[in-house]
């Protein structure tokens, strides 16, 4: 599993309105909805109950909402960079521009941890973070996630 597998160039968003959370998440579950085929409020309803668990802002203006979703058949993300920052509750207080929501099916287990692992690992880098919010394109994102991950050594 690496990012090339998550993320369809078509489930990235680079010039995203929200006011708020839940606006921010909203535009999530309609490019999820699009993308996977499940009901967009169906994922809102998933992401909103994740979240009222405890924030999914990881720090650093990013946040990495995740649900698991009947009907799905594999792990699917979507990435979103919202215009102007949004609270997010996050650890570190810091509003959130850079959004890399997971997806998976109801039983996907270990599997979905580990991509939530990954996922945050590679956010965490400062330089991908700024390239990230200045790529002009969806195949711009999408290159640099997937060259990241493929350049990032894999733990044995």
């Amino acid at each position: 599993m690496d990012i090339g597998e998550l993320l369809d160039r078509n489930a990235i968003a680079l010039r995203v309105s929200a006011e708020n959370k839940r606006q921010a998440l909203a535009v999530v579950a309609e490019i999820a909805a699009r993308s996977l085929g499940v009901d967009a409020s169906e994922i809102l309803d998933a992401l909103s109950e994740r979240e009222q668990a405890g924030s999914t802002g990881v720090g650093h203006g990013v946040a990495v909402p995740h649900a698991r979703l009947p009907g799905l058949d594999r792990l699917r993300g979507v990435f979103v960079r919202v215009e102007q920052p949004v609270e997010f509750g996050a650890v570190d207080d810091q509003p959130v521009d850079l959004m890399f929501a997971l997806f998976a099916p109801k039983d996907a287990g270990a599997l979905h941890l580990r991509a939530l692992a990954r996922v945050s690992r590679l956010l965490r880098q400062p330089k991908l973070r700024e390239q990230l919010r200045h790529a002009r394109t969806a195949d711009a994102i999408h290159a640099l996630l997937v060259r990241d991950e493929a350049l990032r050594p894999t733990a044995a």
